[in-house]
């Protein structure tokens, strides 16, 4: 597992900071970011025994962040570049229980079954809500990371529909500091609104 110390890049004039195994890892499309993935880890529950389903792996930094703390990932990704670049990033990690897969989800379903975990960060999601509730154990976790509001309220509602026991939606807003001798404060520029998470409990 990897631990030691932070990667940062500049977003806007923002620094984000990512996780070192993460260090020099090549984008395409927008990717997760840590202070979003920690809270799909952690109110998710998942760990070294987890199983995890995505659908979306774009750049795979998500997938390699999940990659590196649960038992397995399978992510599919329907837009060929962004597969083929997912699977070099992840080779790039050194993962072997990562595998990406050429696909589209809302066609064929997910074939993996009793996951722990099924995140979504694609086009659409609501869609494969009933998808992810066949795949999931009980108890598992579908997570939307949902960029706008109207999409996370579709998912929601998709959700309840499906009759999942729990569901309920988060942001998280990261605050970065500036600390000098002569007085702390938040910076003026920071990282506010980046998706909205969906969680729903089978």
């Amino acid at each position: 597992m990897h631990t030691n110390g932070m990667a940062r890049k500049k977003r806007q004039g923002v620094d984000i900071r990512f996780p070192q195994i993460l260090k020099g890892m090549k984008r395409g499309p927008a990717v997760i970011i840590p202070k979003d993935i920690g809270m799909v880890i952690s109110y998710a529950g998942i760990g070294k025994k987890s199983k995890v389903v995505e659908a979306g792996a774009g750049s795979a930094f998500a997938t390699i962040v999940l990659g590196n703390i649960v038992k397995s990932v399978v992510s599919y990704e329907r837009n060929e570049e962004f597969c083929e670049l997912a699977k070099k990033n992840v080779e790039k990690a050194g993962l072997k229980n990562v595998k990406i897969k050429k696909g589209d989800l809302l066609e064929k379903g997910i074939r993996e079954k009793e996951v722990d975990l099924v995140l979504l960060d694609m086009p659409g999601a609501n869609e494969a809500v009933g998808h992810a509730h066949k795949a999931l154990v009980k108890d598992g976790y579908l997570v939307g990371f949902l960029p706008n509001m109207e999409q996370a309220k579709d998912f929601y509602l998709a959700c309840e529909k499906e009759k999942f026991s729990e569901v309920f939606m988060l942001e998280s807003i990261v605050r970065d500091y500036e600390v000098r001798v002569y007085g702390v404060r938040p910076k003026h520029v920071g990282l506010t609104h980046t998706a909205y998470l969906v969680f729903a409990r089978k």
